[in-house]
């Protein structure tokens, strides 16, 4: 067992004025395989100050300059990969070969950004005036534990981009990755005080972060609820705001499709990244008549996902992150059996021959209706549930009944109906039949799955202030 007990602060490691312990288990095994010292408000606050004091020099840095910067980051997060896989591995429970992914997507934002960087206008002319779009400060990044480097990555390379500094309070679920890729923003070599990463809890580094005057921009990445707290702390000192929330995502499945070939793509896009992603289509909407084949179908497409030991190379589904999450999920299914939902397959207790770790059954309710909870509220685990509708019409509705508005997919053999669709669906992003996640364009939410948008020149323009100038060339 070993222990992390040092923040990065102004361009080194130090030791943290908290002194509480966060235990890290591994989810896989449920043994204890190391400890995190916890920075508290005081360490926050340091933080702040070396962002705040690096930002007068940082802000003034050119577009080539800062281009450099996210270069040198990308070519340090793939230089430490072995390093950063197996820390998401054994403290996550992804499966290798999505953390293999998910560290070369934590690397390809700092070049995606990068190339939006390149090509964006900081100096614009409208009429008589001159509009110029400037860093807006010091950015506190706060990022969940089921996606750390790449959530990370995109915020940070924004802020970069823009010319602002950072400080990251990652969660305290994820301190060996947060450690490994922290080694690699300090071998980037960027100037001191840029990066400040504070280990610690929301209600003690968050909050600090969220209420600190020096503080211009929160950008955050978790809960609806934690997001609600954040954005009505902030407005005490009126700072920028931007929220990547949960989502209770559609899978609309049209008449017109291979069932064959597109269900167990739905039961994919469902349980991705252990189920345990606000993206996930978790309410799979297909037509009442098809339902029969829909189950049969499903059933043998969830029967082939292996659950099991992350670091097998066919493992698609790992554990859940932890006993209270693992928990959660467990009374979800129950509720969902106890509100009267068909439960086709899975259910409560782990797999079999998985006595240990944080591992969930794959499961599928079906004859679900709009007003059980399993269909209204983000379970966050390997659990899809089926609603039937008669008309298009109706799908549309049955996926809008929802709070939130975060992701979508839509299947079609006719591409036309798909885009008439997917246009009706009130979310931030829309698949359409399988297509994978444009990682340069915007992401976000409507309703209550966030506010403001994060990748490509979208997510630097988060990070800017604009300012109007006339009178500019009057001599």
């Amino acid at each position: 067992m070993f222990t992390i007990d040092r923040l990065y602060v102004n361009g080194e490691f130090i030791e943290p004025q908290g002194k509480e312990l966060q235990q890290l288990i591994n989810p896989a095994t449920q043994e204890v395989i190391g400890q995190v010292v916890l920075g508290n408000e005081e360490d926050a606050r340091l933080a702040i100050a070396a962002a705040k004091e690096a930002f007068a020099t940082f802000s003034q840095t050119s577009v080539e300059e800062r281009s450099e910067m996210l270069q040198r980051l990308h070519d340090a997060v793939l230089a430490n990969m072995d390093a950063m896989v197996e820390a998401n591995i054994e403290e996550y429970g992804a499966p290798k070969k999505s953390a293999i992914g998910r560290v070369k997507l934590a690397a390809a934002n700092f070049l995606d950004t990068k190339q939006a960087l390149d090509n964006f206008e900081f100096v614009r002319y409208i009429a008589s005036a001159k509009v110029v779009s400037e860093p807006v400060g010091v950015v506190g990044i706060i990022t969940p534990w089921n996606a750390s480097y790449s959530q990370i990555t995109a915020k940070l390379a924004a802020a970069i981009a823009a010319g602002c500094t950072v400080v990251i309070k990652p969660s305290e679920l994820s301190a060996m990755q947060t450690g490994r890729i922290t080694e690699a923003f300090h071998n980037a070599g960027l100037p001191k005080g840029v990066i400040n990463v504070v280990n610690g809890y929301g209600h003690t580094v968050g909050a600090e972060l969220t209420r600190n005057p020096d503080v211009a921009l929160i950008s955050f990445t978790g809960s609806t609820r934690v997001g609600k707290e954040i954005l009505k702390s902030a407005a005490e000192t009126l700072k920028r705001v931007t929220l990547e929330l949960g989502g209770k995502s559609p899978n609309i499945i049209l008449d017109d499709v291979d069932y064959t070939k597109v269900i167990p793509v739905a039961i994919a896009q469902g349980f991705m990244n252990n189920g345990q992603a606000c993206v996930a289509g978790t309410r799979i909407l297909v037509p009442e008549h098809r339902l029969q084949e829909v189950k049969q179908l499903a059933q043998s497409a969830i029967g082939a996902v292996k659950v099991g030991n992350p670091w097998d190379e066919d493992t698609v589904l790992g554990p859940i992150v932890t006993e209270k999450q693992f928990l959660n999920v467990q009374r979800y299914i129950q509720i969902g059996i106890e509100e009267g939902a068909e439960l086709v397959t899975g259910g409560i207790g782990r797999p079999a021959g998985l006595e240990h770790g944080y591992f969930v059954k794959p499961t599928l309710f079906v004859n679900v209706t709009e007003d059980m909870t399993i269909a209204r509220e983000e379970i966050f685990g390997p659990v899809l549930v089926v609603l039937t509708y008669k008309t298009v019409e109706e799908a549309v509705a049955i996926a809008n009944n929802t709070n939130y508005g975060l992701g979508a997919y839509v299947h079609s053999a006719d591409l036309d109906q798909a885009n008439r669709v997917a246009s009706r669906i009130a979310a931030g992003v829309v698949s359409i039949n399988g297509a994978s996640p444009e990682m340069k364009a915007p992401f976000g939410g409507y309703k209550q799955s966030g506010l403001g948008r994060e990748y490509g020149e979208y997510g630097i323009a988060e990070c800017l202030e604009t300012k109007t100038i006339t009178g500019y060339s009057i001599k």
